[in-house]
């Protein structure tokens, strides 16, 4: 039998979001601190997967608006994301290329979000 895809999963914007949390779970993966620095990492982890868990939840409402605000707080787990990987750089967890890559990855993914929230409000 085959599967039903869910919405969310047709969007572009959903599978790069997917993509960069998976690769800050591996840049996290590497990381030497000592365990009392283990709360940042894990609100790293957290706002990076928010970003695409926001997208799919927000698609699986039953309104524009609806989908629009969960846009908005994907954009906004995304913004803090780059944020805590700025002060990882800073505290030399991660590199400066690291960090410009991942900022590349950010960058365009939000973008895409600013683009969809656009595309719904012209839609209202």
């Amino acid at each position: 039998m085959k599967r039903t895809r869910f919405a969310f999963e047709e969007l572009t914007v959903w599978q790069k979001a997917l993509d960069f949390a998976e690769k800050i779970i591996d840049l996290t993966e590497n990381i030497k601190t000592d365990r009392k620095h283990f709360r940042l990492i894990e609100q790293l982890e957290s706002s990076t997967t928010s970003v695409a868990l926001n997208i799919a939840e927000g698609k699986g409402r039953y309104s524009k608006k609806e989908f629009m605000q969960f846009l908005y707080i994907a954009r906004g787990s995304l913004y803090e994301t780059v944020a805590l990987l700025k002060l990882f750089s800073r505290k030399k967890w991660i590199t400066e290329i690291q960090l410009e890559q991942i900022e590349i990855s950010a960058d365009e993914i939000a973008k895409m979000l600013s683009g969809l929230i656009n595309s719904i409000k012209n839609s209202l």
